[in-house]
């Protein structure tokens, strides 16, 4: 380490120290002088390096390269603030502050590295120093930044985030609310569906109402004069039975008058009369008459027993077979020219039940059945049984039958198969709220071009509930 070393150091910009294998400066450039403020000539020589960076004496790193266990010192000094050179064995740099130097600290960059004799041996140890205090300010400054930055975009962050999930739970918020305005758009829709089926139920209840008490007037008026004309036809046939009996008479004596004039007045009497075709025809127009008469009694109390009034309110023990016949009888004129009736009559109980309202059901299966036979006579069946405490009561008909799409809508209010203007589409509605009020179960099954069976099910005892005892 001759002259030549030492001019070349002291050209150099760059603060160096060199001490020797004894830990003493043996060199002190200029550079370092202007920068740590301590002359070569206090320096070398002496091992005072510490003084320029630290209050009390310590080794600087120049100094831990030439000891054995260095690398730990190193390691204990620096903490994780040093690095091994990755090109010359031995040498280490480490970054640190150094609140000695300058004004106020100064951040130094070191660099420290063994010197070798030509045998290899240690013989001394450099130290370069870089003033990095203004590239850390603004590393630093850059690092304050970005955190402020990355502060300001996690709390952008969190804001757009809470924003979002506000805007979320508002969106949320609303299709729960445009759910709930639907759903109840949708229950106002059926609803309004159900009370206008209500009301054409209550409209089809109050006109059959009306017209069942129109008929038990109409019957009861007509009851009356037929009731006259039946005792007055009763009292003319026994008239004429008297009549009979005297004519008898007097044609028995008839040969017993002198009188030939009588005798030719008489004779022309009976043949102008015709009297032997009215003593044969007579008692047959009688006949015929007192038929007829009972047969407008029957229509007369039919009529009255399929409107009675009292029928639609109060719960009574009925038998369903009158009732059914009754209601055969009403509506004859619609059904004998399209099918004919078979009754296959099982043998059941009275049911408890509003007799006038099941009859209504009945006829409008029995009048549906005789609409559903078109082309040529048919046959509708009623048959009725008892299962176990109810009674099934089947009505079928060998018409056109029911598509399969359409079944399981023909119970819906106002749906009908029927032209405009032919139908209401509330008989079958009507007919199916009649039956489950009666706490009972009404099917259908349908076979297109075959027929169709309508089965009822009503349980003999009506158990009552209390909003049909408070209504009564």
């Amino acid at each position: 380490m001759g002259i030549e070393l030492s001019q070349f150091l002291n050209s150099t910009p760059i603060p160096t120290i060199v001490i020797d294998a004894e830990h003493k400066i043996t060199h002190w450039n200029k550079a370092c002088e202007f920068f740590l403020g301590y002359s070569a000539a206090t320096m070398v020589g002496s091992k005072d390096q510490w003084k320029p960076f630290f209050k009390y004496p310590r080794p600087i790193l120049a100094d831990l390269v030439l000891t054995t266990d260095g690398m730990q010192q190193v390691q204990d000094l620096y903490g994780d603030k040093y690095a091994q050179s990755p090109l010359i064995h031995g040498a280490y740099h480490a970054t640190d502050f150094f609140p000695k130097l300058g004004q106020s600290g100064l951040w130094l960059h070191f660099t420290a590295a063994p010197l070798h004799s030509q045998d290899g041996k240690i013989i001394g140890a450099i130290e370069i120093f870089e003033d990095i205090t203004e590239r850390r300010e603004a590393e630093d400054a850059l690092k304050r930044a970005h955190d402020n930055l990355e502060t300001l975009v996690i709390k952008r962050t969190n804001q757009l985030k809470e924003a979002n999930e506000k805007l979320e739970a508002d969106i949320q918020y609303r299709q729960e609310i445009e759910q709930k305005l639907i759903g109840r758009n949708d229950e106002l829709t059926s609803l309004n569906k159900e009370l206008s089926s209500a009301q054409a139920q209550l409209m089809q209840s109050e006109k059959m109402a009306s017209i069942g008490q129109l008929a038990a007037g109409v019957a009861h008026e007509i009851n009356n004069p037929v009731g006259y004309i039946f005792s007055n036809v009763g009292s003319l046939e026994k008239y004429l039975d008297d009549l009979f009996e005297i004519l008898n008479f007097y044609e028995s004596i008839e040969h017993t008058i002198q009188s030939d004039e009588v005798k030719a007045q008489l004779t022309e009497l009976k043949e102008k009369i015709e009297i032997n075709y009215l003593k044969e025809d007579i008692p047959d127009l009688m006949a015929q008459s007192k038929e007829g008469i009972e047969r407008v009694r029957k229509i007369v109390q039919d009529l009255k027993d399929f409107s009675r009034v009292d029928s639609n309110v109060e719960w009574q023990w009925a038998n369903l077979h009158s009732g059914i016949d009754s209601t055969l009888n009403v509506v004859n004129n619609e059904i004998k020219y399209r099918a004919d009736i078979v009754k296959d009559y099982g043998n059941i109980p009275d049911v408890e039940c509003l007799p006038s309202q099941l009859n209504q059901v009945f006829m409008n299966l029995v009048v549906n059945a005789s609409h559903a036979i078109t082309s040529e006579r048919g046959t509708i069946t009623i048959k009725t049984r008892q299962e176990n405490e109810e009674v099934v009561i089947n009505i079928s008909d060998t018409g056109s039958g029911i598509p399969a799409d359409v079944l399981p809508k023909i119970f819906d209010p106002f749906f009908t198969t029927k032209p405009i203007g032919k139908g209401t589409g509330l008989g079958l509605s009507l007919s199916y709220g009649i039956i489950k009020k009666h706490n009972g179960e009404i099917s259908v099954d349908s076979v297109t071009g075959q027929g169709t069976t309508f089965t009822i099910r009503l349980p003999i005892e009506h158990v009552h509930d209390e909003s049909e005892t408070d209504s009564e």
